[in-house]
Order: C-alpha cells, then sequence, then structure tokens
C-alpha cells in the first residue's frame, strides 16, 4: 500500500506540470482555435530563459519567473501579431504545416544557438527531500506542483472575476457576437495566445528544477500535452488540468509496474481506452469551461 501511495504522490506531482502546460495549450485552441504544434518548444525556450537568467544572475530559479513568465508573454503575442493570425481562418491543414515548421524552426534554431550539450540549473535545494513518514516528496517537484496550482488558479480567477477575462470567454464562445457586443477579437487573441505562452515560461521555470535544460527537452511535454487536452476535451480548461493529473498518475503507474521506459506507454493506453469510451474527451459534455 504504501508503494502504490507514493507512485500516487509521483504521478501527482508531475501532473500538475502536464496540468499547466495543457492549460496554455487548450486555452489558445478555446479562443484563437488553433492547436499549436509548438508549445512543447515555448516551455524549451522558458527553461532556457531562467538558465541563463540563473547563470548570469545568480537568481534562485522562482525569481527567474518575474523574467520568463513576461517573456514568454511577450513571445505569444509577436507570434500570434505575425504568424497566428495570418492562418486563422486558414484549413486545418495550413494551421498544421505552420506550426510544425515553427516548432522545427525553434527546435534547430535553439541547437545552433546552444548546441545539444545537457545544462542543469545548480540551487541549494534541488536535491532535497521532505519525508512524510514512509513517504518521500522531492522538494523541487513540490514546488513545481505548488507553482502550477497557483498559476492555475490565478488564470480561472483572470477569465471568471476580471473584465479582460470574461470578454475572453465571450470571445472564445462566439466571436460574431462578442465583436457586435465592442469587443476587440483581434486585441483578446493577442492577450490569450500571450498568456498560454506565459503558462509554458513558468512551466519551463518549475521543470528546470528538476530536468536537464537543452534543445528537444520541451518535445515530451508537448506530446504529453496534446494527450491531455483531447483526454479532457479540446478547448475545456477545467478537463485539461483534471486530465494532466491523471495522466501523470498513468505514466507514474507505468513506470513503477509495468518498466522504468513504459510510462509513455501507460499513457498511450490510457489515452487509446479513452478514446474509444468517450472520442470526445471525457469532459466533453460539460462544454468548453
Amino acid at each position: 500500500m504504501e508503494l502504490f501511495v507514493q507512485v500516487l504522490i509521483n504521478g501527482l506531482l508531475i501532473g500538475g506540470i502536464y496540468a499547466l502546460i495543457s492549460i496554455g495549450l487548450t486555452l489558445l485552441f478555446g479562443v484563437v482555435d488553433i492547436v499549436n504544434f509548438a508549445h512543447g518548444e515555448f516551455v524549451m525556450l522558458g527553461m532556457y530563459t531562467s538558465y541563463w537568467v540563473w547563470v548570469f544572475s545568480g537568481m534562485d530559479p522562482l525569481v527567474t519567473l518575474f523574467i520568463s513568465v513576461p517573456a514568454m508573454f511577450i513571445v505569444g503575442v509577436v507570434i500570434q501579431k505575425y504568424l497566428f493570425t495570418h492562418i486563422m481562418k486558414a484549413p486545418p491543414l495550413t494551421q498544421i504545416f505552420l506550426t510544425v515548421g515553427l516548432q522545427l524552426a525553434l527546435q534547430n534554431g535553439a541547437l545552433m544557438m546552444f548546441g545539444s550539450t545537457t545544462r542543469a540549473i545548480n540551487f541549494g535545494w534541488r536535491e532535497s527531500v521532505i519525508r512524510f513518514g514512509e513517504f518521500v516528496v522531492p522538494v523541487n517537484m513540490l514546488v513545481a506542483f505548488v507553482l502550477s496550482i497557483v498559476m492555475a488558479a490565478l488564470l480561472f480567477l483572470f477569465l471568471s472575476k476580471t473584465d479582460l477575462g470574461k470578454a475572453m470567454k465571450a470571445a472564445r464562445l462566439d466571436r460574431e457576437t462578442a465583436m457586435l457586443m465592442g469587443i476587440n477579437t483581434n486585441r483578446i487573441f493577442l492577450i490569450a495566445a500571450g498568456i498560454s505562452a506565459a503558462l509554458t515560461g513558468a512551466a519551463g521555470t518549475a521543470i528546470g528544477t528538476f530536468q536537464y535544460v537543452q534543445p528537444l527537452a520541451g518535445a515530451h511535454f508537448g506530446l504529453m500535452a496534446y494527450i491531455v487536452v483531447i483526454l479532457g476535451a479540446l478547448g475545456n480548461l477545467k478537463g485539461a488540468f483534471v486530465g494532466g493529473l491523471i495522466l501523470g498518475i498513468a505514466e507514474s503507474m507505468g513506470i513503477q509496474y509495468i518498466s522504468a521506459n513504459s510510462g509513455l506507454l501507460a499513457a498511450f493506453i490510457l489515452f487509446l481506452v479513452v478514446l474509444m469510451i468517450k472520442p470526445n474527451g471525457l469532459f466533453s459534455s460539460k462544454g468548453a469551461t
């Protein structure tokens, strides 16, 4: 029983990171109606931003959030304005080609600039653990999990309590009606893309506390995010959050009870089972909220 609880704890910790990344991806889809296949590479950019800030300033990883999050918000706005805006009404295949091209450009650009060398952010509490009886919780994973919960909560509060957040929800539900009500949808799209990228900046900072930084680091997290948003139903923020936790637990169970390399296998099996039972996602009946 103790082993099962420990595996469950591990799954929830990594699942929180998946949830944060997936919320950003599903927000972009829900508001802008684009599935960004370069989303994982945004996570990688967030990791490198925190890494280089740490290298040149020695800041604690948590403090680098105040740079990585705004920096990635700007990246998201720029990409929305100069790339995504031009394909919003294009066929889905065109959107896929552009975002996959962006993914390859970011990966290869990072390889050219930083090489394939793996880097690590070393700091005092990186290897620390907290013990609760028989259970062990790595401090860096716990911090990443708490950060994910806080960022997700702030996003939900923003969407439900602020005028801008309500305008964003209105634009997501019905663009034409939102425009007739005087909502500047182009501005809303820019902000949504910025927030989506900012969440990956926060996730990248959190991931950098327990994983090596390298140009392909975001590929795994991008893949898991795609699975999560489909599990939870495309455009459903709550579904993305819960789906991230479920997928983290499934991956942890696969690693523990099948083999050390079977985390992705367990995640894909869960994915296929859900698609067979509920093709539109676990939360499709609740709508995109």
